[in-house]
Order: C-alpha cells, then structure tokens, then sequence
C-alpha cells in the first residue's frame, strides 16, 4: 500500500513549482527507462508470442509485434496515455513489492485465464514482506480470546450468567429469556423460555444454577427450571407496581425492588413475602449484600442509598439525599469500602457500616454512570450511556482505560464465577463479550503515582476493539530496533587496523 502518497504535504506542491522544467523532464526520462528495462527483465517475448495477447499493462492490436523497444516512446506527444501510466505502476509495484506484486497478478489472471475461471488471490513470500499484509494476516491467525457477539431481534434488558456452566441468560422486552451457551469459537442457542407477557427486566440465576428468577413489568416473579423448562413457582402479584430489580441471597432467599420504592424479602419455601419496607418514592435501582448477608443495600432513583437490617427485618440507616440518581454500587477492599455511581458521573465511597453520608468522591468519567461490576478487589468496570465500558481503580481512583465499547448506550453488565468475561448489552440488540483477564496482572496503585488523567480516560486496554496511536509508534520503535540488531549481526565483528 503506496499509504504516503496520500499524505503529501503542502510543500509538496511548492517544490515540484520550484524545479527547473529540464530537471523534471530528465527525471520522468528516467523512470520511463527504468520501467523500460524492467519489463524487457520479467517479460519474454517468445512466451508472449505464443499467448498471443499482449503481456500486462500493456494493449495491442493482434497485428502488433510486440517489442519492447518499441513499446515506449518518451518524445511522443501523448506522455500521461494509459499504457505509459500502466508501465509507470508497474515500476513502482517492483520497486515497493508487497500489496501492488499481488494486485497486478490478479490483474493478469483476468485477461489471460481461461473463460468462466475465477481469479485467485494468493500471497506469496514477497507479499507477506509488506507491513500492511503481515498485519491481516496476523489478525487472521490471532485465536479468539471472547466469545463472538451475539445478535437479537428484540431489546435486551438483562444479562446473566451460570454460576457453573458456560450459560448466559439474555431476558428481552417482549418477556422471553434466551439460553446461550457461549465459547470462543462461537455461541449455540438452546433454548428460549416465554416467561411473562410483559416486558422481563431482570433475570437470575439461583446460586446452584438450578432455577431461573425472572422480574417483569406485569408486577409477577417467576421461579423457572432451567433444564426442564417448567415453572416452579409464580408469585403473580409480588407486587402493586412494575417490579425493577432482583437480588439473590442465597439457594432460598432473594429480594425484589419495584418503581415505586418498594423492597420485599422472599423465601422460595413460602408464598408470601418474608417482609416489605416502603422507605422510599422512586424506582430501586440496585440492590447488593456483603458475604455476611446481614445487611440489604438499595439504591434508588429519588437520591437515596437505603440499608434494611435482615435478621431484625427493619430499616438500619438511609444516607443524606443526593440531588442525582444512585444507580449502581459495588463492595470493594475486603468488604470495607462501597462505592455508588450517579447519573452526574461521580463515584460516592461510603466505609462499610456508615452508610449515612459518604467519605471520599471522585468526579469519575462526567458521564452517567448506570452500571457498575467489580472486577477484582480495587478494580471496577463502569458503564452507561456513552457507550463506553471503562475501568477505575477504587482508593486510589484512576481511570486504567476503556475496556470495551458499544455504538449505543449499554444496558445491562455482568461478569462469569471465575472473573475473567465480561458481558454487556446495549440498545442496538447486541451483547459483547470482553476478556478482562489481564486484570490479575494490575499491580497497586498508590496515592503518589503520577499519572495522566487525560490520558488514562482515553487509555484503550487489551480487550478494547479500538488501538492506541502510542502502540502503533512503539511497534514501529521494536521494528526498526530489531532491523538494526539483525543488521549488526550480519556484518559481524569489525576488523579495525
């Protein structure tokens, strides 16, 4: 690829102004004679003869000798015809080698083949010297290190995978729930259950993957075997407005928020709810436990983040309002801090325990955050409506890049039992799948580290579709390096007098 060609710049056009009109002309003369004895090189004119077509690049009559002297004339008026254009391409393509070599053979397997066969476009040991073709083919051969994307008709409204298989669970707005089993060389349906008649806005799985804990807008819960398809249980009316959230505790408890600030306590063994707390007047938005599991954390879209006291079934404390929603949350440093995400982008840290007001703030992305999934201990994955799935590290807070990315805002994240795939759905129907490995490699930061903010923001990490302009320069750096180490081997030890 003659990239450079299209990067000229506008002292390009200066200097051609500036040469004398004899030295451009001597110049052309001489690249036309190049030309001229590279085609009398590579071309034998016995073996055109007996073709009977005019070799590539280059067009005669059947009558026409062919003769490559010829063939050119640099004093004829007609200096820029298409034959001479041709042969000048040519010049170039055996000079550059790479891409052009292998353009012009399917260009001459065009003409010359027989009829109703199909050009071919191989590569051969000259082609895979150019930096463009190596590239590709590289990225051909590169395996697989996600799952490839998986594509529905209808709106995904939540993702969720098995606590023990190689299963996600995508619920959609018209109520179904499809089972996927994914894998890096690609993802099986198998089965797709109809669980409500309205929209399906959560789904669970329960703690030994034996049932699936559907949440819907038609205000029921239902508890569904995954293997047989059948319905285990159905609290129809669980609640008096559309159910939001779901959160599982154990292999019998769960709990459920509605729109309405609603939050109930569910035992599978019975029917009706363990207890219910109305401490709040907008939609919950998320609701998480610590490993002791004696404490229910919600946060709510009227600014609130709400704990409920399990065993003495009571509230224990509700922090100060916030003028911004609390969306999501997450546990981090051996369970002693958490952190909430707001629609206004900031990160709220809160020691465990004080949950009244927060400790520390960070002002985060400047971007709603709407969906926040742990990680490691200190490292968070955060997402919303730019589309973006970044990732912060928690006290210190850095911003260590973007992880992956959607075209559309992302609706729902989770992450697999062993910690190493991300998933996440966006509006565009489509849920992507991100190996967030390399993240037990991050060492700790420290609260003196110097570091780029702007930068770290736009930072692209491995599992990102996009590329940084810093590693294609450092690539180029190892390059020339390696190319002057192989050079200085080859000319070995130096006899100096």
């Amino acid at each position: 690829m003659h990239t450079h060609n299209n990067f000229k710049t506008p002292s390009d056009a200066d200097e051609l102004d500036d040469l004398d009109d004899d030295m451009v002309i001597g110049v052309i003369e001489e690249i036309e004679q190049e030309a001229l004895n590279e085609s009398d090189s590579d071309i034998d004119e016995d073996d055109l003869g007996d073709m009977g077509a005019p070799g590539p690049g280059h067009e005669a009559d059947e009558n026409e000798s062919i003769s490559s002297d010829s063939s050119f004339d640099p004093n004829a008026e007609d200096s820029d015809s298409d034959d001479s254009m041709l042969e000048e391409d040519e010049a170039e393509g055996a000079s550059s080698g790479g891409a052009t070599s292998a353009k012009r053979r399917k260009d001459d397997d065009g003409p010359c083949g027989s009829a109703g066969e199909s050009a071919t476009f191989d590569l051969d040991a000259d082609d895979e010297t150019d930096e463009t073709v190596r590239a590709i083919i590289a990225a051909i051969k590169k395996p697989r290190s996600a799952p490839p994307e998986i594509k529905l008709e209808d709106f995904i409204t939540d993702v969720c995978f098995h606590p023990g298989r190689d299963i996600i669970a995508l619920a959609t707005i018209i109520g179904d729930v499809h089972l996927y089993e994914y894998g890096n060389e690609g993802n099986k349906l198998l089965r797709t259950i109809e669980v409500h008649s309205k929209a399906c806005r959560d789904v669970e799985f329960t703690e030994d993957g034996r049932y699936l804990l559907t949440a819907s807008k038609d205000k029921s819960v239902m508890v569904t075997d995954v293997e047989t398809e059948k319905l285990k249980k159905l609290y129809e009316t669980a609640h008096d407005d559309a159910i939001n959230k779901l959160h599982v505790l154990d292999e019998n408890l769960f709990a459920s928020g509605d729109d309405a600030g609603t939050v109930k306590l569910w035992d599978l063994r019975t029917k009706n709810p363990i207890f219910e707390l109305k401490e709040l007047e907008d939609q919950i938005t998320q609701m998480i436990t610590n490993e002791q599991k004696k404490l229910l954390l919600a946060t709510s879209a009227d600014g609130y983040l709400t704990t409920f006291n399990i065993a003495a079934r009571k509230l224990y404390v509700q922090s100060e309002p916030y003028e911004e929603e609390l969306n999501c949350m997450g546990i981090y440093r051996a369970n002693s801090k958490l952190v909430v995400g707001t629609s206004k982008g900031k990160l709220y840290t809160y020691n465990w325990g004080s949950f009244g007001y927060h400790c520390d703030m960070y002002p985060g992305i400047k971007s709603p955050i709407s969906l926040m999934i742990p990680i490691t201990d200190r490292i968070a994955c955060v997402a919303g409506e730019d589309g973006n799935i970044r990732a912060c590290h928690i006290t210190p807070y850095r911003n260590l890049g973007v992880v992956g990315q959607h075209n559309m805002p992302i609706e729902s994240l989770d992450i697999n039992t062993n910690g190493e795939l991300l998933a996440s759905s966006s509006h565009n129907n489509d849920v992507r799948f991100w190996n967030v490995k390399y993240f037990e490699d991050f060492g700790d930061i420290k609260y003196n580290d110097k570091h780029n903010a702007y930068k770290e923001k736009r930072h692209n990490l491995p599992s990102s579709k996009c590329t940084n302009a810093s590693d294609f320069f450092s690539d180029l750096t190892k390059e020339d390096e390696d190319n002057e180490d192989n050079n200085d081997a080859s000319a070995g030890p130096s006899n100096s007098a």
